[in-house]
């Protein structure tokens, strides 16, 4: 068997997240309770199968908001199509269109999926994605439905990543509190904590997975919804607050930052790590550069434009890193998404049936048969990171931004909503 990569990453914004609530040690809001339908025992493939193909069905169209004919971000009308492509991870049915700004180079999902376009591609994605023990259906069955490079890619940057992450605000004061935004199952505040063992770690997650990451002693209170929807009650209580791979999931990056920012106290620092869309591997990869991950990325951010907009929020940039952040996974997973998009199809739900016994033994007799690629892969990225880091090729990079005081406590920066506007 192959070493399991490093891979991007969990996805850390779904598209619907549940009613805005606080979960604290000890305490569970009202809000947060579990519904009949969360309680209940969970669906076997074949009663998924039934209804993602009535909702397939209707079609994918309206899963797409209408095409926008300008940038997002700098609002120029010049855009080029960069990509257009299949979901390759868990192929479901659809279509996406990566366009680019050829202004301010800014990169978005265009037609962006509607929220409840986005709650169908994501839907099955986390659960897909925990690691650990194997998932059993209520009637014992196994999650089959799970794609190869779902397995290959499957696994969290592991805890030395998580610890160099952290190790990047060991120059500042240790903070007092620190807000993980798109904490998953809180690995990153528990490796953290090792090397800051004075500072208060919670969670915020849109996710039940927060709940778990509280369960677990990961964090020591858990936000469960979206950062700006809960920004009100969190306002300058935090010194510290981390965003891993989030904002790209975001669809509105600003929001998010303005978001962060309320939240910060002032003198407070804010750590952002997105993926890097001027990465050569995109171009050389084309379709098959994981970074890309569509559908559930909207939006690739070139490090300028962040910077600048920190710049008008108000921020001093402290720190920028191209070479420590990335992630030395694109040849591994270009070709594990190549070979899963040439297996025979597994037990998908959203599959029209399921596979034969034949279609079965071939694709775990080629599974089996690619994992010396996939290790010889797996072999060269390790090999060549410490090389490709310093180069263009390097797959994502690092902010570290101080909130300055208000010099004038009555302006609204950038347009800011109501959440923020005392507090950038």
């Amino acid at each position: 068997m192959p070493p399991t990569p490093v891979t991007p990453p969990t996805p850390a914004t779904p598209p619907t997240p549940p009613p805005a609530a606080v979960t604290t040690a000890g305490q569970q809001s009202t809000a947060q309770q579990p519904t009949a339908r969360q309680s209940a025992a969970p669906q076997s493939v074949a009663q998924r199968r039934a209804a993602y193909l009535g909702e397939l069905a209707q079609g994918t169209d309206r899963f797409h908001e209408p095409r926008r004919p300008d940038c997002p971000w700098c609002g120029s009308a010049r855009l080029r199509t960069r990509l257009r492509t299949p979901d390759l991870l868990q192929h479901k049915p659809g279509t996406f269109v990566v366009d680019e700004c050829e202004d301010c180079a800014h990169a978005f999902q265009n037609p962006r999926l509607t929220t409840e376009g986005l709650a169908f591609y994501y839907r099955d994605f986390y659960e897909n994605q925990d690691s650990g023990a194997e998932r059993q259906g209520h009637d014992g069955e196994r999650h089959e439905h799970e794609s190869f490079a779902e397995r290959t890619l499957r696994s969290r940057a592991g805890r030395r990543r998580h610890e160099a992450a952290a190790r990047s605000m060991l120059p500042f004061p240790e903070p007092e509190s620190w807000l993980d935004v798109g904490t998953g199952h809180g690995h990153f505040p528990a490796a953290a904590k090792e090397l800051f063992t004075y500072t208060s770690f919670d969670g915020l997650d849109p996710t039940s997975r927060v709940d778990k990451a509280l369960a677990a002693g990961r964090v020591e209170e858990a936000h469960r919804g979206r950062l700006p929807d809960l920004a009100g009650r969190l306002r300058a209580r935090y010194d510290v607050v981390s965003m891993f791979h989030h904002l790209e999931h975001s669809p509105d990056p600003r929001e998010e930052l303005r978001a962060a920012l309320a939240v910060l106290r002032p003198g407070g620092h804010l750590l952002v790590e997105v993926p890097d869309p001027d990465c050569a591997f995109g171009a050389l990869l084309g379709k098959w550069w994981v970074s890309y991950c569509q559908p559930q990325h909207l939006h690739l951010m070139p490090l300028r434009n962040l910077l600048d907009e920190l710049d008008e929020l108000g921020c001093s940039v402290v720190s920028t890193d191209r070479r420590e952040p990335h992630v030395p996974y694109d040849l591994t997973g270009a070709l594990a998404l190549a070979i899963g998009n040439r297996l025979p199809g597994g037990d998908e739900p959203w599959r029209p049936a399921p596979p034969t016994d034949l279609q079965r033994t071939l694709r775990t007799a080629l599974t089996r048969a690619t994992a010396p690629l996939l290790a010889s892969a797996f072999v060269l990225d390790h090999a060549l990171a410490p090389l490709l880091r310093r180069t263009r090729f390097s797959n994502a990079y690092r902010i570290i931004a101080r909130k300055n005081p208000r010099e004038h406590p009555g302006e609204n920066p950038g347009g800011a909503s109501d959440f923020d506007a005392a507090s950038l």
